[in-house]
């Protein structure tokens, strides 16, 4: 983005690139796609330095609990249950021989309470008949194991024992096609093509990047477009307002100051 002067009082404000046409992306080699896809990742990492797991975990036990209540609920739903349910059950063992009235009534604000029931204890059951009681390192192990799937199983992977993984969720999935990176709807293809746009060493944090953008920056809806620091890299540029002074307020989450700064606001 370059800066240009207000009308209104001189203050300097961004000012958001011409919207390229179709014309510009349907060009796009192969090669350029990836530098394109990666020079954003960078410029992703510069808007959310400080990026991590939004949910609330001290093990990798926790962590997985934690993903499975996460479905169709809030993180921040997940972060006001948690500490009750992890305050007693601690193993999976706990987990495994849980009173399930007990275990439903604790998870219950989450949502799908009997599903998640069950995906629990039989999450404890299965950890310790076949695992030990530990939360196995592996994506094949991982997805075997009751209330884990793919998507799960690379939240724990990445954020609980530092192993690369492309985290697909509804945010990710909507992004990546907003930016043309891929046309594809199915997360596991999602996540390989990705995978071969952007080096692995930086697939949890271009995950956590993505998501950050997502929920900040970039909503379904309304996108602020206008202070978006990817303004220039974006197919999707003018989905939503230009005018940095109309999208500013569009701007969610405590790096609200830090993205518009980076805007020029």
């Amino acid at each position: 983005m370059t800066v240009s002067e207000s009308s209104a009082g001189g203050r300097a404000v961004a000012k958001a690139p011409r919207r390229a046409s179709a014309a510009k992306w349907d060009k796009e080699t192969p090669l350029g796609l990836v530098r394109r896809a990666r020079r954003m990742n960078r410029t992703l990492a510069q808007a959310f330095p400080h990026v991590y797991c939004e949910l609330d975990f001290t093990t990798p036990l926790e962590l997985a609990v934690a993903t499975i209540l996460s479905a169709q609920c809030t993180d921040v739903r997940v972060n006001m249950t948690t500490p009750a349910l992890f305050a007693k059950y601690r193993t999976a063992q706990d987990y495994a021989t849980a009173d399930r009235t007990e275990l439903e009534e604790l998870i219950r604000p989450t949502g799908f309470y009997r599903n998640k029931a069950n995906s629990l204890i039989g999450l404890g059951q299965a950890l310790e008949e076949r695992f030990d009681g530990e939360v196995p390192r592996t994506l094949d192990e991982l997805v075997t194991l009751p209330g884990i799937g793919r998507k799960t199983a690379n939240v724990i992977l990445g954020n609980a024992f530092d192993i690369p993984g492309i985290t697909v969720d509804t945010h990710f999935g909507r992004l990546v096609r907003r930016w043309r990176w891929t046309s594809e709807e199915d997360p596991v293809k999602v996540e390989h093509i990705v995978g071969d746009l952007i080096e692995r060493s930086e697939w949890t944090l271009l995950s956590h990047r993505v998501i950050f953008h997502g929920r900040r920056v970039c909503h379904a809806r309304k996108p602020a477009c206008g202070v978006c620091v990817l303004a220039k890299d974006c197919p999707s540029y003018g989905a939503g307002p230009t005018d940095p002074l109309i999208a500013a307020p569009l701007v969610k989450g405590p790096e609200t100051e830090h993205l518009l700064a980076l805007a020029g606001l």
